[in-house]
């Protein structure tokens, strides 16, 4: 396993010091398995300034379409060959049909009747409650043989950063025959590794990675937890990787618990940093691919001036499709690392 960096370097003039040389270190790291290069740059402190947004959540609260007093009345129903009671109901979690579906079979999960959870108030039952829900309707679509029933995804896009349009905590489901452009190229390139090695990347990767030591954060189960190496978001990724699993409806119950665990400290560890917002996505293969391990990364998101609201997504990441993160992800793993050693995780 090759960790590829190239390491270079500004050199500006500097105004804060009567225009004295200054160099500024910039690394391009080089994703082992895809190619993909995420530059290490724009160096700042991993300390934000939370703003208060209970005005924000007030205000959003009376319309909110996911709240209990509404989500049964303004949300749609299944066609009753997936689900004759229309809904999937878990505890108080609701999953049906999304108005604004990503692809011919998709859906949105409420994770509770609570309209703001903040990071540090997610129960890791409630986060296993409602990725059981969302297998829960794929194990429908896999029975009837639905024709997008190839790729079971399952992301979460929290609080407006993140791009959700929504405060009340939702997770966004859909089965699509179409593999998303990352996942069908981490998927070929993964099918390419385990032709030239005969092994499975993601089982190589995690032997490396807690061979290594600086980026691996922990195992609960048989999930392994990674800070990305090469990271998608600009303040460093959260990566596992459960052990002989190819799918989310492989997953078993200890499985969900140890993933929202592990989601509960990244929660906490980036919560100290003063971020909230995020993204989550679970990469699957299909049942038939031995070379695939379900994989998921979770990427805090932020605002690079809260008071313009300025995101993070630029030129550079949009269009060049080229990430950068403002730290070094050692850097990030050893900030990290403390939630996954919590007695209670144990």
């Amino acid at each position: 396993m090759k960790f590829e960096v190239i390491k270079k370097e500004a050199l500006i003039l500097d105004p804060a010091k009567q225009m004295q040389a200054k160099s500024i270190p910039v690394e391009v790291r080089t994703d082992p398995l895809t190619g993909r290069t995420a530059r290490i740059c724009h160096f700042r402190r991993l300390t934000f300034e939370k703003p208060d947004i209970n005005r924000l959540i007030d205000a959003s609260r009376n319309t909110c379409p996911f709240c209990p007093e509404k989500v049964l009345e303004v949300t749609p129903c299944f066609p009753a060959e997936i689900a004759p009671e229309g809904r999937l109901f878990r505890d108080d979690q609701v999953l049906f049909p999304n108005i604004a579906p990503y692809d011919g079979l998709g859906a949105v999960a409420t994770l509770g009747r609570r309209h703001y959870i903040p990071m540090t108030e997610f129960e890791p039952q409630r986060i296993a409650g409602g990725i059981r829900l969302a297998m829960d309707f794929f194990q429908r679509a896999r029975a009837i043989r639905h024709p997008e029933s190839v790729y079971h995804l399952l992301s979460w896009n929290y609080m407006p950063a993140s791009g959700s349009s929504l405060i009340h905590p939702h997770l966004q489901v859909f089965a699509s025959s179409t593999a998303p452009n990352q996942l069908r190229e981490e998927l070929a390139a993964a099918k390419a590794y385990y032709g030239r090695h005969g092994s499975t990347y993601w089982d190589d990767l995690v032997a490396a990675e807690k061979a290594e030591g600086s980026r691996y954060l922990g195992r609960m189960g048989r999930i392994d937890w990674l800070a990305g190496f090469a990271p998608f978001s600009v303040v460093g990724d959260v990566v596992a990787v459960v052990e002989n699993c190819r799918t989310l409806l492989d997953l078993t119950e200890e499985d969900l618990k140890g993933i929202a665990q592990g989601l509960t400290a990244a929660m906490a560890a980036y919560d100290k940093m003063g971020i909230y917002n995020f993204n989550v996505c679970f990469f699957p293969g299909t049942e038939k691919d031995q070379f695939a391990r379900l994989h998921m990364v979770f990427s805090p998101r932020i605002y690079y001036n809260p008071v313009l609201a300025t995101p993070d997504t630029t030129a550079l990441r949009t269009l060049y499709n080229e990430s950068i993160c403002v730290g070094f992800p050692e850097e990030i793993a050893a900030a990290v690392r403390p939630e996954f050693f919590r007695p209670e995780l144990k």
